[in-house]
């Protein structure tokens, strides 16, 4: 009988680097800059060496706040992403460049503009990832300020992106919209890609449609093998509906992995790594978040309140999740959650958050092993991976992991052309 000769499905793994968030440890001594170019030029280097197919930027249009104050355990600040990334091409030659950008708040023709310029300078490596706001409290940096209604935000960043890609192809563009009165002659050539990569994380039935309408990479929140299989299946049904392809839409969850040699290893990597994550003082401001008042002199290593949060409609900052009476209900199946499970606040907010997504917690071979299953499966293209610490966070992933996989055949051996769009295996946009 003839061997099986039939390659194997492979996956493709890319570094979401976020800067400000919950996960990302700046405080340990071997901790970089994140605002440094050299931090970013490090770590898109290592991820190319590692045939990653791209390096994605996550944005912040206001700093964070906690209680009407800023967040200052928060790393402060963000450079701007594509003029990041912009840097980032003359240092690299195959990795992608995506770009987060706000549809909300930035002017089209502009915004089309500076995205196809990146595409150009990077000889057609460069991605969008197109996100909305409809908050009054990002709209205060804006002149138009919080205009959107929620119900809007898709049909504008609709119309946002229509503007865009009649702009990267070269057609005079006449729209008029709710929001926008456009007329523009487009003056740039395409890129050898054609035009940026669409990526987007649709979560929402509403933003699943849009995605399945738009995007041709989907960030999903979607790791664990079941929920992933589910989000696909619910993806590809809109996907045809919409009149396209399933095989043309990328799905590559966001992820977190956290590898050694052995299991002891991994155990006591995790274990400082969390203790790394959330302190002492994150811890409680993570829990002044469902209750909505100062909780400075409550002992992270002890109980959590005995006193119900407040249930008035407070500042945005707070998050539209805890707001009211829904602030009650979370905060007492919290409370009821830690006394069965002893933890104290900062057990609490420890695992909620940074428990949620422990796939790629294990030994390299353990992971890897892992991965075959996500390959076979079909479920995911890949996995936009989260580094915790920068700018050496997916060291290991490349110099251990990454060889793992391609012994197991489920990684590309190297990069299939020259774009963005090549890499990924996406058909040409229309001319």
């Amino acid at each position: 009988m003839a061997a099986n000769t039939t390659p194997k499905r492979q996956l493709q793994l890319g570094v979401f680097f976020q800067g400000v968030n919950v996960g990302t440890v700046w405080k340990s001594p071997t901790a970089g800059s994140q605002i440094a170019f050299e931090s970013f030029r490090r770590m898109i280097q290592t991820a190319e060496r590692g045939g990653f197919v791209h390096f994605f930027l996550a944005e912040g249009l206001r700093l964070r706040e906690n209680r009407g104050e800023i967040y200052d355990l928060d790393v402060v600040g963000r450079p701007d992403a594509q003029s990041l990334l912009a840097a980032a091409a003359a240092e690299t030659e195959h990795i992608g460049l995506i770009a987060t950008q706000n549809a909300t708040y930035n002017d089209p023709v502009d915004l089309a503009r500076r995205l196809q310029s990146l595409d150009l300078v990077s000889e057609g490596r460069a991605g969008w990832n197109v996100v909305t706001t409809d908050d009054a409290w990002t709209g205060e940096n804006f002149k138009r300020g919080g205009y959107l209604d929620h119900a809007d935000r898709y049909t504008n960043a609709a119309d946002v992106l229509s503007i865009a890609r009649q702009t990267w192809r070269g057609e005079r563009v006449d729209a008029s919209t709710k929001h926008y009165s456009v007329t523009h002659t487009p003056g740039l050539p395409r890129s050898p890609q054609g035009e940026p990569i669409i990526f987007q994380a649709g979560v929402s039935p509403e933003g699943r449609d849009f995605a399945a309408r738009n995007a041709e990479v989907i960030f999903s929140p979607f790791s664990r093998l079941d929920q992933a299989h589910e989000y696909r299946e619910d993806l590809n049904e809109r996907v045809r509906k919409a009149g396209r392809r399933p095989e043309d839409v990328k799905v590559m969850p966001g992820a977190e992995f956290v590898l050694a040699e052995t299991p002891a290893e991994v155990e006591e990597k995790e274990h400082e790594l969390r203790r790394q994550q959330v302190g002492p003082e994150q811890a409680i401001s993570y829990l002044e978040t469902y209750w909505g008042t100062d909780l400075s002199d409550l002992d992270p290593d002890g109980p959590l309140p005995d006193f119900d949060p407040v249930i008035e409609t407070t500042d945005g900052t707070r998050g539209k999740l805890f707001q009211g009476a829904n602030a009650k209900e979370l905060a007492d199946d919290l409370r009821a959650e830690a006394k069965e499970k002893g933890w104290s606040v900062r057990d609490a907010a420890t695992a909620k958050l940074t428990g949620k997504n422990r796939e790629f917690v294990g030994t390299f071979d353990a992971v890897a092993d892992r991965l075959v299953d996500y390959a076979e499966s079909g479920a995911v293209d890949g996995f936009n991976i989260t580094p915790y610490i920068v700018p050496h966070g997916i060291d290991d992933i490349v110099n251990e992991l990454v060889p793992r996989l391609k012994d197991r055949g489920i990684y590309p051996e190297g990069y299939a052309g020259d774009t963005l769009r090549e890499n990924l295996g996406l058909p040409e946009p229309p001319a």
